[in-house]
């Protein structure tokens, strides 16, 4: 082995050798390396294989032992050094030991000598102090003992000092059980002011509060109670109106939450139960009110002790910032409750007076809001804004159907009204007068129906909370709202005749087809009743008709039951808006689309006539032409479009949604018969009623400017000035049906085409033909009395008749004089003395002057007598004859001062002037 050893051994070899033992061999202390090895041996033993397993295992012990040897004295000078370290430490605790030993015998020297005694003198000192200190003590008790009646409440703070004394902690409990009582008892009667106020009451327990020097706390559990008594105030009140509508006593209504709790009203108890939820609402805010004047009054009224004024100051400091900082937090929290109340049901399809008194209580709620602490209640101004465009769409949808259902029922009878009659005298026009908006001046107006005890004057001054500060409540003046009186607004008779002999036009024989809504027109809107000022309907049945004609008729406005709908539906319209500004736009847009389709479905029934509308150049204007297709692309639900074509003014859904379909008018209506002029009685009503409505428009136009927003004006002032201002526009297209059948002008053509004109002498006697014309003229002149007996014809109606009936009959003269084939200077010096006939006896029939269309005839008779270059000048700068009236006009010429050559021109440049048109 030590051979082995000491041989020479490459380290990778040495390594190798060393890697080459069994893991066994590492394995712990108590390993049997002996035993392993023996077990190891096989069954049968060879002598050779032994021995070199036995040099293996000595090569590898002999590797280990050089191994360890290598490491031993690899670490030798370490071991040394450390060796010498651990010989230093050892002396030199010894030397400490020595040390500690003297320090100790020091200290017990000095110990003997000084602090014994210095430490004594100490002791007696601090025994001296806590005695002067329990004197003290004793004394304070004595003070307590002998007033425990007297300062009470003091006593219970101070008492808390030396609770630790237990010659008083029998005092100390007592006094701490009554302290608690009395706050009890004191919250208690804090919390019955927010409800139902009462100086004296509150006066005591802010006393009291005072006297146990917690003013502040009773602000912060005032604060607390009044939010509690809103919530339990709403709960109890929407509570009984669902129990009492759910008919049982079921106990699950009381387990909600209040916002669910709301959407279980029903439709017929919400308004009450609205009034009812701002009347409790109403007290616990004048409670406020009143607890702030109550502080301010003491403010004013009281100074602070001298002896705590900084403690004083700084309580009225905090009371009056928490106060006002209350206002806003207690109206934020009616504002969340009452929006939660608006919002928990769909108001779509209230009646229309229903949400008008929920928009006018809001509307007083929103003003309560603005006394009680300036604020511009956003929260109920956009609830109620998203209930009112969601009510208002359904609404004017509806509207609009039964404005089509009474327009295709209306058989254009005129409606009996007074001659002095305005929309003002409507009721629905009466919150106009009244200036009734809170949006004007909300914080200074008592708009109470009931409050006429105090004058004008004190009604400006006073605000809500000042008025009804002892009694009475704001949100009670509704109820009674609708016993104000209406002015009736209906003539007992048409024209208010002192013959009662003498009826109006209509016969009430046939009302079974009118509406009951607009039956409800000639009765008393309030009560039911019929108005004693208007005559019964059966009187009115029983009149005969009346006599009346042009030159003794009243001014009596001309309308009709649909037109008296429309001005009452738009003074609803403007209620609504006048109520709630934040709609107004969209309000406003809606009454424009019920003039629209009022002003459309005239001009469909009456003035649409594609074959007169060609024949009568510039009738309808072109503005009055973009407005009429505005309204049918935008109105009108044509009945031709398919589902394709649909999509091209929008989808088939949403936008036709917002469409009506044209009216159609009623087979009641005859307008062929020539007899009542083509139903010229019905073409006055409808088209004077709309020139009515324009007017009415045009007195509400100012209003409706203050309401609608800045940013919307525009679209108002286009309303107007394209859309009213052209009602009158339809007279023309609308009259222009009824000249063109009144009078027969084919025989006209007829009987001036068997006239000789190429006659060789002058003619003193006019034709045949003018008397016929001036005839026509007549009967038309005393058809138009007879219908003036029915229904007054305005003096700009009879214009405008007379003038399109001498305006197609001087176009009928032309196109006749343009039809001669043979004409000589005799022959159109007879046309002349013709046409002077008829206007000398026509000026006589009308006092229209000049007479429409005279240059018309006199031009083109003169036009026969130009010279060639003077007639080529004439066609090119007057366009409005026709081609061939042009061309005869040239032919007839021929041969007397025009020759062939000179015609092929004048017919090029017809031609040319001709061209561009096709």
């Amino acid at each position: 082995m030590r051979e082995m050893r000491e041989q020479p051994i490459d380290p990778q070899a040495e390594q190798e050798i060393i890697n080459s033992i069994q893991e066994v061999y590492y394995s712990n202390d108590s390993f049997d390396m002996v035993q392993h090895e023996l077990e190891k041996l096989p069954p049968e033993l060879n002598l050779q294989e032994l021995e070199e397993y036995r040099d293996k295992l000595k090569r590898q012990q002999a590797a280990v032992s050089k191994k360890v040897a290598d490491l031993i004295l690899e670490k030798q000078p370490s071991y040394v050094k450390e060796l010498e370290r651990v010989t230093s430490l050892q002396t030199n605790l010894q030397l400490a030991a020595v040390i500690c030993t003297n320090a100790r015998r020091q200290l017990s020297i000095s110990k003997e000598d000084f602090t014994e005694a210095s430490l004594g003198l100490l002791a007696n000192q601090r025994r001296r102090h806590l005695l002067t200190g329990l004197l003290k003590s004793l004394r304070t008790i004595k003070t307590l003992s002998g007033s425990y009646l007297r300062f009470l409440f003091l006593v219970c703070v101070s008492v808390l000092t030396f609770k630790h004394y237990s010659c008083i902690s029998e005092l100390n409990s007592k006094l701490q059980d009554t302290l608690e009582q009395i706050e009890e008892q004191l919250d208690v009667a804090l919390s019955k002011t927010c409800k139902h106020f009462d100086v004296s009451h509150y006066t005591r327990v802010q006393l009291a509060y005072t006297l146990l020097e917690k003013t502040q706390t009773a602000m912060d559990q005032l604060h607390m109670h009044f939010t509690q008594a809103i919530h339990n105030t709403v709960f109890q009140v929407v509570l009984g109106y669902v129990e009492l509508c759910a008919g049982n006593a079921d106990t699950k209504f009381q387990k909600m939450q209040y916002k669910d709790l709301c959407t279980h009203i029903t439709q017929d108890s919400y308004v009450p139960c609205l009034s009812d939820l701002c009347k409790a609402l109403w007290e616990v805010m004048l409670s406020y009110h009143r607890t702030m004047q109550w502080h301010e009054e003491q403010d004013k009224e009281e100074a602070p002790p001298t002896t705590d004024t900084e403690e004083a100051a700084v309580d009225h400091s905090y009371v009056k910032k928490k106060l006002e900082h209350g206002l806003t937090r207690i109206w934020q929290e009616v504002q969340l409750k009452v929006k939660a109340y608006l919002l928990g049901t769909d108001m779509s399809n209230f009646k229309y007076d229903d949400f008008i008194v929920v928009l006018d209580v809001i509307s007083r709620l929103m003003q309560v809001g603005e006394e009680f602490c300036g604020s511009k209640s956003e929260l109920l101004q956009e609830s109620i804004k998203r209930q009112s465009v969601n009510y208002f769409k359904n609404y004017h949808r509806t509207r609009l159907e039964e404005l089509r259902m009474f327009l295709e029922n209306e058989t254009w009878e005129l409606c009996p009204v007074k001659s002095n009659f305005n929309i003002a005298q409507l009721h629905e026009f009466k919150f106009m007068g009244q200036s009734r908006s809170p949006s004007v001046s909300p914080s200074r107006q008592v708009l109470s129906s009931q409050d006429q005890v105090l004058s004008s004057q004190d009604q400006e001054v006073l605000s809500l909370f000042q008025h009804f500060s002892q009694e009475g409540n704001p949100f009670e003046r509704h109820i009674d709202n609708k016993d104000e009186e209406t002015e009736d607004v209906l003539a007992s008779n048409g024209y208010e005749s002192d013959e009662l002999e003498k009826c109006v036009y209509q016969d009430y024989d046939s009302d079974s087809d009118v509406p009951d809504e607009l039956k409800q027109d000639y009765v008393d809107e309030q009560t039911g009743d019929v108005p004693l000022k208007s005559a019964s309907r059966e009187t009115l049945r029983s009149r005969k008709k009346s006599d009346y004609s042009l030159n003794k008729g009243s001014n009596a406005p001309i309308l009709t039951n649909t037109t008296l709908n429309v001005i009452r539906l738009v003074g609803k319209y403007i209620q609504m808006m006048n109520i709630l500004k934040p709609i107004a736009f969209d309000v406003i847009h809606c009454v424009s689309q019920l003039f629209d389709y009022y002003l459309y479905a005239v001009y469909t029934f009456f003035g649409r006539n594609d074959m007169y509308e060609s024949s009568g150049p510039g009738l309808i204007s072109s503005r009055l032409r973009t407005t009429l297709n505005r309204i049918q692309e935008s109105l009108i639900q044509m009945e031709s479009l398919g589902e394709g074509s649909a999509s091209v003014h929008g989808g088939p859904g949403e936008d036709r949604k917002e469409k009506v379909p044209s009216p159609h008018l009623s087979q009641l209506v005859v307008l062929t018969a020539s007899e009542t002029l083509y139903g010229l009685a019905q073409r006055v009503v409808a088209t004077e009623s709309l020139v009515f409505l324009a007017e009415q428009f045009e007195f509400l136009q100012s209003h409706l400017d203050t309401m609608m927003p800045a940013a919307k004006k525009p679209f108002l002032q286009q309303f107007y000035s394209q859309t009213v201002s052209t009602a009158s526009e339809l007279r023309k297209p609308i009259y222009w049906v009824v000249a063109a059948k009144a009078l027969d002008y084919e025989q006209m053509l007829l009987l001036m085409a068997g006239v000789k004109w190429d006659i060789r002498e002058i003619m003193s006697q006019h034709n045949v033909y003018v008397d016929v014309l001036l005839k026509e003229f007549e009967e038309f002149n005393k058809r138009l009395g007879d219908v003036s007996r029915h229904v007054r014809v305005p003096l700009p109606v009879s214009n405008v008749l007379w003038e399109h009936c001498i305006r197609l009959a001087n176009r009928t003269l032309v196109e006749g004089y343009g039809n001669v084939k043979k004409c000589s200077n005799e022959g159109r010096a007879l046309m002349q003395l013709d046409f002077q006939q008829f206007l000398m006896k026509l000026e006589k029939l009308t006092d229209m002057r000049p007479i429409p269309d005279k240059d018309f005839v006199e031009t083109y008779i003169k036009a026969y007598y130009l010279t060639e270059n003077d007639m080529e000048q004439f066609i090119k700068n007057h366009r409005e004859y026709s081609m061939k009236q042009l061309a005869n006009l040239v032919n007839v010429c021929l041969g007397s001062h025009i020759n062939k050559k000179a015609r092929q021109k004048l017919l090029a440049a017809i031609d040319d002037i001709d061209r561009p048109k096709r």
